[in-house]
Formats: C-alpha cells, structure tokens, sequence
C-alpha cells in the first residue's frame, strides 16, 4: 500500500519549474490508481487532505471516463465545495449524472450563495434537481435570492448571517453565538438591527472578543458602515469592496430590511470573474474553458474570426486603391505591413489601459480629457522615435532616403491615430452603453490597419512617383 499524500507531498515544490500549489502528478496517480482498483476508502485517504480546488482541478483534467468512475466511487462523501470551484460547462455535467442521495449530501453543507451560483446558470431540469435536494428551508430561500436580477447583491449574498438589537450587551452576543447551531460558516462581523430590522451598525468580532462582558453593544458598534441594496449590480459591489477595504456588509430590501449579507471572498471572485471576461473579449475568446468540445468551441471563436475577417478585407481595399504604386515600388509591399502592425500593438497597449480603468472607475469625465491627451502624446512620442528607428531600416535596406521619410511619416501618423483610436473608442463605447471589453477591439483594429496602410501608401503615391 502506498503512503498516504499529506498536504505538503501533493503540492510540487515551488522551485520545480511548474509552481507553486500545482498539484504533483503523484497524488493524481494516486486518486486513479485507487479508482482503478475500486478501493473508496484509500480514495477518501487520498483526497481528505486535498483543498476542493485541487479536487476541482482533477477532475477537470482526467478524462470523463476516469471523471464518472471516481465519482461513483467517492459516493456520498463527495465535497459539494468541489462543485462550486469545477467549470461551469463541466459542473452541469456532474449535476447531470450524480444520484440523488449524492446530490442532497452534497449541498447540506453549502452555503446559501453558493448555492445560487451553482443554480443561476444550469437549465431548468438541472435546477429543480438541485432545488429538490435541497430541505424546503434551504429551498424557499434559493428561489427568493433566484427572484433578483441577475449579477445583482441579492444573488451574490448569503443569507445565513448573525445579527443582534442594540439594546444587548458583549455577554449576551457571546452566549448568542455559542448556543446557535446553525451560524454561518465565515462571518466577521455581527450586524445590529433596529425593531424594523434594519441595519444601523456593526460590531467587529475583533471588538466583540475584546470587550467586557456587560459593555453595550451600542456603545462599541460602528455607525459608519455600507450598506449594499439588493438590486445593485455584482460590478458595483465589488468595486465598492475593493475600493473601501470592506470585509463585509450587509444587504437591504427596498426598504432597508436586513436580508443578507456579502463577504470578501465573494466580491473579489466579482472581481477576478470581471477581469477574466475582460481579457477574454479584449482578445476575442467567448466563455470557453479547457473541458469545452471541439465544436462548441469552434462555434465560440467563430464570430471574432469573423469579424477579423472583415477588417482585413476593409485594410485590402485601402491596399487595392495604391495597386499601381505597389507595382511601381516593390519595396512597398515589403515594408507596410510594419506600419499596420505597429500601429495594431499601440492601439492594443493603450485599448488595455482603458478598458480596466473604466472597469475600475479610474477612467471617469472628470479626467478623461487628460488621459486622451496623455496617450495622444505617448503615441506621438513613440511615433516620432519609432520613425527615426524604421526610416533608418528603410533607407539601409533599399538605399532610399525618401522611402525612409514616407515610412517614418507613417510610422508617426499611425501610432498617433493609434493612441487617440484606444482611449476614445472605449470611452465612445461605455457613453453608449456598450460593454467598451466586448467591442472596443475590432473597431482599433480596424483604425490602425486602415490608417496604417493609407497613410503608409499614400504618401508613397505623392512622394515617390
């Protein structure tokens, strides 16, 4: 029998190359042999000591016939914190093909939000097979948080909290929290209510674990707290988070009622989810993992081709106009695509800049007009010393000081549009109402490409014959 993998040993070493906490190769030739063999307790060995993230990750890695035999296998011990870290596409899988026995002892452990958010994206029969493994407290209370707009607060929170009235002292707090049974599993703060049950303060338990036994809650409670509507928009409260260094706060009904409650953990999944799916547009991949098949994944990545396809024939048709010049001037054809391609890499660097400012609120009117004159500058600096650099080449390689002139002019024109194209298409886009990560890339492309190759071109065609 093989020694049993602690957390130490089923992690590489750091200094591997691969990183730190990538799970060793041993303990997943561990989990399958002992899925081979059809020895669950040596499977339960080896995963107990396993974070379910990395549970997460092996089963987005082994094939889905090894993925169906460990989970028949695991049985009812499987950890439903693993279906809230798996991929989306492959967790409505699993939901798909887990008994029902497993399902209900997966999730009585699983808090509210987490809960929601394994419910909110699946078809309706994946749904109900959740919500009836639920028991009808836990029920009643995901179809509510299901009734709120989608990506707002009242999805996001977690309705398990603890609250008390200001008119309790530290002791009675204390007392509170040992003899409940059901508390949340994470929480920092206790929330104070009035008799309307609306939130007017919060008690750290920092302050609460510090304090005399018979001091008031309300003399010890912090007035200065935000409060988070449940119909606000998950981008909003987790930019609220990060910006305020919140750990946690509560949540409110149209008429203040304490409802839940949203902790770090998870506003700053918001925020990494909202960063991902930024670089995601930004470079024209749709909401595809790993786990997709191939044609689902070809039919993700089809629509930006297809729409690189067309700002390459709009830069063809520029091309098309100078045919004759281009015959005139080999030399040409040789050297435009440099322009174009700088010109597409500064409009990139500074359409990147401006898409995550604007997410993060740090792009607003008040300074617009300042960062557009910044990167205009920046594009005209790098510009002018890029065109010295590459009318150098271009005298070199073809012997001709005028060539060099027409391609440093256009070096200078291009990566200036190209600054001016990637701060105001994004701003143009956000004032319409249009997500700037989802579209702004196109449309730079296209600038830079056009531009590039006219001004490149045309004034080959004034300059040169």
């Amino acid at each position: 029998m093989q020694d049993q993998i602690t957390p130490e040993d089923a992690y590489k070493d750091p200094d591997s190359g691969d990183g730190a906490y990538t799970l060793d190769t041993v303990a997943i030739d561990a989990i399958l042999d002992a899925v081979e063999a059809g020895d669950q307790p040596r499977l339960i060995e080896v995963l107990e000591p396993l974070h379910s993230a990395d549970i997460a990750d092996v089963l987005e890695q082994i094939s889905s016939a090894e993925r169906e035999s460990l989970l028949l296998l695991w049985g009812t011990e499987f950890d439903g914190d693993v279906l809230s870290e798996l991929d989306e596409n492959l967790r409505a899988d699993l939901i798909e093909t887990l008994p029902p026995e497993v399902m209900s002892s997966a999730l009585k452990d699983l808090e509210s939000d987490d809960v929601v958010d394994l419910v909110e994206d699946l078809e309706e029969p994946q749904q109900n097979r959740i919500l009836e493994a639920l028991d009808q407290t836990d029920r009643v209370a995901v179809e509510q948080s299901l009734q709120y707009p989608e990506e707002s607060a009242g999805r996001l929170m977690q309705r398990e909290l603890v609250m008390a009235p200001a008119h309790w002292t530290v002791g009675d707090a204390i007392d509170h929290l040992r003899s409940e049974t059901d508390l949340p599993y994470r929480f920092y703060v206790v929330v104070i209510v009035d008799p309307k049950m609306q939130p007017i303060g919060k008690v750290a338990l920092s302050d609460l674990m510090s304090s005399p036994r018979e001091t008031m809650l309300a003399t010890i409670m912090d007035e200065h707290f935000h409060v988070i509507p449940v119909t606000q928009s998950q981008e909003d409260v987790a930019y609220a988070f990060n910006q305020y260094h919140m750990v946690s706060a509560p949540v409110v009904d149209e008429r203040g009622r304490l409802v839940g409650v949203i902790t770090i953990d998870d506003a700053m999944l918001v925020l990494d989810e909202e960063a991902e799916e930024d670089l995601r547009l930004l470079n024209g991949v749709g909401d595809e993992s790993l786990t997709d098949s191939i044609l689902d994944t070809t039919r993700q990545r089809f629509p930006w081709l297809g729409v690189n396809l067309i700002t390459a024939v709009l830069a063809s048709m520029v091309i098309s106009q100078f045919s004759d010049t281009i015959e005139a001037i080999v030399a040409l054809a040789v050297l435009m695509p440099i322009v174009a391609s700088m010109g597409g890499n500064a409009g990139t660097q500074t359409l990147t800049v401006a898409v995550r400012a604007l997410a993060t609120k740090d792009l607003t009117a008040s300074n617009a007009m300042r960062v557009i004159r910044r990167e205009v500058m920046v594009g005209l600096l790098n510009g002018l010393v890029f065109a010295v650099i590459i009318g150098a080449v271009g005298v070199v390689w073809f012997g001709s000081p005028m060539l060099g002139v027409v391609l440093g002019l256009a070096m200078i024109a291009n990566l200036l549009i190209a600054g001016m194209a990637g701060i105001l298409i994004p701003i143009t886009l956000t004032k319409l109402k249009i997500d700037p990560a989802l579209a702004s890339g196109a449309f730079v492309t296209t600038v830079t490409d056009v531009v590039g190759f006219f001004a490149f071109l045309g004034l080959a065609a004034v300059m040169l014959t």
